[in-house]
């Protein structure tokens, strides 16, 4: 996945409809929440086991929300001049270093 070409991609949907005025980090932060919570009604009332064998459907809409999701937190990356790839690997090492045995 190369994220700035993703990136790039995503300035040029929102530069043709002309949206940059509405995404602000405020703006994306709120559409990436809203996002996850429509992942999260997917799940909602499910067993453990039924959550990790959703139906094909249940799948593909998962998938669609999830690429809401990370979409919305690239724009939000490029707003506040975030290196998305930076951001995760420290996150990562951090995360290594605190719970690893």
């Amino acid at each position: 996945m190369n994220l700035d070409e993703l990136t790039q991609r995503l300035h040029q949907i929102r530069d043709q409809n002309d949206w940059r005025p509405f995404h602000s980090p405020k703006n994306l932060a709120m559409a990436a929440s809203v996002e996850m919570a429509e992942l999260v009604e997917i799940f909602q009332w499910l067993s453990e086991d039924q959550s990790r064998q959703l139906p094909a459907e249940q799948l593909a809409h998962a998938g669609q929300e999830v690429g809401d999701i990370v979409l919305y937190l690239l724009l939000m990356c490029s707003e506040l001049g975030l290196d998305m790839d930076q951001v995760v690997r420290n996150k990562l090492a951090d995360s290594e270093r605190r719970f690893s045995k």
